[in-house]
């Protein structure tokens, strides 16, 4: 009887594992984190502790639902690239019904929350943004254009934008400089990635940038948004929503992305795109931490 318990407990814990495993939680908790820097820069002061609640489990349950939408639309790529080919879906441990009925759940929940307990334009915006990475961009721009990741980039750039109407009901000019500092930040930091995995995004059909121009021009476009970016990233201290301890840390920052870029063109290393694509990812993780330190220091 306690041999069944326990195996029945070890089932439902590893199909838990599962379920998790469609909600890139990776992904998820970086878009988390720009959303609650989004609240945290829309109030002068303490945020309200039960809208900072309800808005992070909404938005982040509707990214994670997002990802498992994600998860089912592209279970036949997957199962072709080595980079994704041990997801859930290609390794038979859930079935698409399953995938399906958990993302419809997590979204409707979420969708639920950010109504009855944030405000409605702060969930429609939610759906919006829910719906252009889950199926715009999954279904149809991924593999329609090489400029894939530009146009689909909005999506991803959108939760400090959530944040903000999260807090004050409204957009904000201030909302949409962070909206465009992620971006810009995007193709940068997904076509690193894409250089680095390009065989496995020729054999599964995905018209990635690499792909369809080749590396060379996928790295010289690489430097030009990283370029951009630097410029793109000093909007906050130049409109004044920033200081400069911001200013300080975002110019560092920017310094060793730009080095990174710099160095792909010029060595042409075959090294360097994975070491960029996850310095892209602490890179944008410092940015709006020095955004967040510089709003309670001043």
């Amino acid at each position: 009887m306690i041999a069944r318990a326990i195996e029945i407990q070890q089932s439902l814990s590893e199909r838990l594992s599962f379920y998790l495993g469609l909600c890139k939680l990776k992904v998820v908790s970086l878009i988390v984190f720009t959303a609650m820097v989004g609240m945290a820069l829309s109030q002068p002061g303490m945020l309200p502790l039960g809208t900072l609640i309800f808005a992070t489990l909404g938005i982040g349950m509707a990214a994670s639902s997002a990802a498992a939408i994600n998860h089912l639309l592209d279970a036949k790529a997957d199962e072709m690239m080595a980079r994704t080919r041990n997801r859930p879906l290609p390794r038979g441990q859930l079935t698409e019904k399953d995938v399906l009925i958990f993302a419809l759940a997590l979204g409707a929940v979420a969708m639920a929350i950010l109504v009855a307990f944030v405000n409605p334009l702060t969930a429609g915006l939610t759906f919006l943004t829910l719906m252009g990475y889950a199926v715009i961009y999954t279904a149809f721009l991924k593999r329609a254009t090489p400029q894939n990741i530009v146009i689909g980039g909005a999506a991803g750039a959108a939760p400090p934008v959530l944040g903000w109407t999260a807090m004050t009901g409204e957009l904000h000019a201030h909302a949409l400089l962070l909206f465009l500092i992620i971006f810009v930040w995007t193709p940068p930091h997904f076509w690193a990635l894409a250089i680095a995995r390009r065989d496995d995004y020729a054999r599964a059909d995905v018209p990635m940038l690499p792909v369809t121009h080749g590396v060379a021009f996928t790295r010289w476009q690489i430097l030009f948004y990283t370029i951009m970016l630097w410029l793109v990233t000093l909007l906050p201290w130049l409109t004044g929503m920033s200081g400069l301890p911001y200013l300080a840390g975002a110019s560092i920052l920017n310094a060793g992305f730009l080095g990174y870029a710099v160095a792909l063109v010029v060595t042409k290393s075959d090294k360097l795109p994975m070491p960029m694509f996850r310095y892209s990812i602490i890179y944008l993780m410092a940015l709006f931490a020095f955004l967040l330190l510089d709003h309670y220091l001043i």
